[in-house]
């Protein structure tokens, strides 16, 4: 992408108030297209950013939800930077096959803060399960963001950019205590390198590892606890309502969905084949 379309795209971002991770994630989607073409996305047309869509799908094998970020973020430039109309990029929703993730129980839990021996790392898991944080807001956390008089948590602009309060559990409260008085993390809750924030990277590193540690294997991310976060809350039955407002999201629906999850659902209905009746088979002579 030349410097001037760049330096453009990135003043029509800022004036819409897009968040800084929006940002990264339109520039990185456009200069994606000018890096696999060798010339200025300004140049490309139509056909030739549907077949780098193509591309991303059938060679790179990347996610739905991930193409759709990038169809984003190349709609936003055509359209906006170059005020273009939407035929620019004439990038039709794809559809998506929608899985639901894979929840770990307590007992998976407790395995996992078991094996992590690191300090930071067992209180950034523990953080992250306990409030229902998003990576992203786990790692920008601020030691002031700690409310323990209020017993809350404070999200400074997540998702959407904004802000809101989730549980402090009282033992979190004591690891956090314990951990501060051995590390005192200042101004970041979770430093990384310089005094930086931890890297989204590295806390998905510290999951992973400490889920291999522990022997168990199911698929999923750090986002993982996310999720184990709202399931549990619904299973021990905190309303929908309040584990929207907890979590963030803008929609129930997306809210709702964890109701999929849930063992107190399933285990709260009785199969089909319960209520008929049926002979007992009898076990009959082979050969």
């Amino acid at each position: 992408m030349r410097l001037a379309g760049r330096v453009q795209m990135i003043r029509d971002m800022q004036l819409r108030n897009l968040s800084p991770e929006t940002q990264k994630g339109y520039v990185y989607a456009v200069a994606g297209l000018a890096k696999y073409y060798h010339r200025s996305p300004d140049q490309v047309g139509p056909d030739e950013i549907q077949d780098y869509i193509i591309f991303l799908l059938n060679v790179r094998k990347l996610a739905t939800g991930s193409c759709q970020a990038v169809m984003t973020g190349l709609r936003f430039f055509y359209t906006v930077t170059l005020g273009g109309d939407s035929t620019r990029a004439p990038l039709p929703p794809i559809k998506s096959s929608r899985r639901l993730p894979e929840i770990l129980s307590g007992n998976e839990l407790e395995r996992i803060f078991g094996v992590t021996t690191n300090i930071k790392h067992r209180v950034l898991l523990m953080t992250t399960y306990a409030g229902g944080l998003r990576i992203s807001e786990v790692v920008h956390l601020k030691v002031t963001d700690i409310h323990s008089d209020r017993m809350m948590i404070r999200v400074e602009q997540g998702k959407g950019r904004k802000d809101r309060y989730t549980l402090l559990s009282e033992r979190l409260l004591g690891e956090l205590r314990a951990y501060w008085k051995i590390k005192h993390p200042d101004p970041w809750l979770f430093p990384g390198r310089s005094n930086m924030p931890m890297t989204r990277r590295m806390a998905h590193h510290i999951y992973v590892a400490a889920v291999k540690k522990a022997g168990i294997r199911r698929k999923g991310g750090i986002h993982t606890l996310r999720h184990c976060f709202a399931t549990h809350l619904l299973e021990s039955g905190v309303d929908i309502r309040t584990i929207q407002l907890l979590m963030g999201h803008s929609s129930i629906r997306t809210t709702v969905r964890y109701l999929q999850m849930t063992s107190k659902t399933l285990q709260g209905t009785r199969s089909p084949l319960d209520l008929i009746a049926v002979p007992t088979a009898q076990p009959t002579p082979q050969g």
